[in-house]
């Protein structure tokens, strides 16, 4: 598939916060950002800090109250460079946070995806052999259950009504440090998958400035009550001050699916896109594999087709301007990305183009995202 606008652009680069080599970024199909976040350091203004009743500091007692329900999450695999070879092992360690008395954990994908092996530990010390219940490349959840019970829990709040400037605590167990607490506050809501970099990601992440590090992948983001609000995924590499955490709400979304069935289906339609500007619609009509002149001033632009997709059994090509999807005026790559994972899988889903200036319907059937795109 030529996909010449991506070799125009570049990423920033995405680290997922497990400790060892267990997880990795996919290679995106969705879409390719148009504009990378600032490396510069967001500086948070630190107000005069609340109070508990007894006088304690109240990150201290957000520490308190939820500390104990972090746990620690190392996972094995055995890694072969070829099937008759012995293979070595490889060792990664994350977090997780318990969300039901009877030791239902949730924490990133990438701590335990390929795990041969997975152990939690909690902050008490006691050691359980953790069971993948399921989890979720394309939003990097994952539910384990440990067989115990009257386990403490962290009380879980409301994503959707988090704003930039409050309080933000992570708890994990980054470098090896089990039970780290850092606090900051929220730098920004609504962070799309692509502009943070990770553009094979169904996510709008939470943005914040408290210090996360390797370790603290899958450990939550809470709020000045103690509350969750988010799990920490992500921080964007030679960067200070952005990390990147995935809403509780979606979160536990995901983690109902993955409880219920084990998998999350995520309808596919299989293109690569970007916002139209511009400096793309320049470097399109200058490239003469597109094979096609964009004339549309707005809109999201096909940049590439997966083989055998349902795009491409619809009859999309590159060089179409998304203009709207299923009755849904779009803007940008993740307003498409939305909208598309918003539907149902082979339901037909009109999606109005702009094709060398004239314009078209076009009715697509998601399909099931590819299994092996996840593995």
């Amino acid at each position: 598939m030529s996909q010449p606008l991506s070799r125009k652009l570049s990423l920033q680069s995405l680290s997922l916060l497990s400790m060892g080599a267990l997880g990795g970024l996919l290679v995106g199909t969705q879409f390719v950002p148009t504009n990378a976040v600032s490396t510069q350091p967001s500086i948070a203004q630190i107000p005069s800090a609340p109070v508990t009743g007894s006088g304690d500091n109240f990150i201290a007692a957000v520490a308190d109250k939820t500390g104990a329900a972090v746990v620690r999450i190392d996972s094995s695999r055995t890694v072969r460079r070829s099937p008759q070879s012995n293979g070595r092992m490889v060792r990664g360690s994350g977090s997780g946070f318990i969300t039901q008395a009877d030791g239902l954990i949730l924490t990133n994908a990438h701590v335990v995806d390929g795990a041969t092996s997975v152990t939690v530990t909690l902050k008490d010390g006691r050691e359980f052999t953790g069971k993948v219940l399921g989890k979720d490349t394309l939003t990097d959840v994952a539910v384990v259950k440990i067989q115990a019970t009257n386990l403490p829990i962290a009380p879980l709040g409301n994503s959707d009504q988090i704003k930039p400037g409050e309080w933000a605590i992570a708890i994990g167990n980054p470098l090896g440090l089990d039970n780290t607490v850092t606090a900051g506050i929220i730098s920004g809501t609504g962070r799309s998958s692509g502009i943070v970099g990770a553009p094979d990601k169904r996510v709008s992440f939470i943005q914040t400035d408290a210090a996360i590090n390797p370790g603290n992948s899958g450990g939550p983001l809470l709020n000045q009550k103690g509350q969750v609000i988010g799990m920490n995924t992500a921080i964007i590499g030679g960067a200070q001050g952005l990390g990147f955490a995935i809403p509780i709400n979606r979160a536990q979304q995901v983690a109902s699916q993955l409880i219920a069935s084990g998998k999350v289906d995520h309808p596919y339609i299989g293109v690569q896109m970007t916002n139209l500007t511009a400096a793309t619609k320049e470097a399109l009509n200058q490239d003469a594999e597109l094979g096609t002149t964009v004339k549309a001033d707005q809109g999201v632009v096909v940049v590439g087709i997966a083989r055998s997709s349902p795009a491409a059994s619809a009859g999309l090509k590159a060089g179409d301007v998304i203009q709207s999807v299923n009755g849904r005026s779009v803007k940008t790559a993740d307003d498409v990305q939305q909208v598309i994972e918003a539907s149902k899988i082979g339901a037909s889903l009109p999606i109005q183009v702009d094709r060398n200036g004239q314009p078209l319907t076009i009715s697509v059937s998601p399909g099931e995202f590819p299994t092996q795109a996840q593995s």
